[in-house]
């Protein structure tokens, strides 16, 4: 029975120690980890609009009518 609770009591350490370990990374390197992930979000978004603009501008164009083949003759002064 003690060699279970040495087992759990190890098992413990390294998880308290490695939540410890992962918060101290993430605060230390907060900063650069913001500018990845703004760096990240903007090419996302530029990438979708990009994308998207096409389609956007077709559908907002109105149709043009077709150009006449033929015209009248000159208007007299």
């Amino acid at each position: 029975m003690q060699k279970l609770i040495n087992i759990l009591s190890v098992l413990s350490f390294v998880g308290v120690s490695g939540i410890i370990g992962g918060g101290t990374f993430v605060y230390l390197n907060k900063d650069s980890l913001i500018e990845s992930a703004k760096e990240q979000v903007a090419a996302a978004a530029a990438e979708a609009l990009t994308g998207a603009l096409p389609g956007m501008v077709d559908s907002a164009m109105p149709e043009m009518p077709e150009m006449p083949q033929a015209t009248g003759g000159a208007i007299p002064f």
